[in-house]
């Protein structure tokens, strides 16, 4: 199984990350979960973390089968729909995202 992973690092606006955090569920999880070949998509919201690492304050986790369907879903106009989507929820965070993939080896 092909894991890609977006990491949103810096922070969430203060007071924002409710308003945050119902955009992702109301406005980006449908589209996350219209991406074709898509098996799960997690997201995460950060509780705590080491002394002095980097803040992460929301993890984005989907999966696919191949790498070939995680190329066909980032090739889809979902994909393209849900980047315009995700500037609004780029309004209430500064800080940037960066996309890392894995073979998922053990699940």
């Amino acid at each position: 199984m092909i894991i890609r992973q977006a990491f949103f690092e810096g922070s969430i606006h203060a007071g924002k990350e409710g308003a945050f955090k119902v955009y992702v569920a109301e406005k980006l999880m449908p589209m996350w979960l219209a991406f074709p070949g898509i098996r799960e998509v997690k997201v995460l919201y950060a509780v705590e973390r080491d002394e002095g690492a980097p803040p992460f304050p929301m993890v984005l986790w989907t999966a696919y089968d191949s790498r070939e369907a995680l190329a066909a879903a980032l090739d889809s106009p979902v994909r393209y729909e849900s980047r315009e989507m995700t500037k609004g929820l780029l309004e209430m965070f500064d800080g940037h995202i960066h996309h890392h993939v894995f073979d998922l080896a053990h699940g």
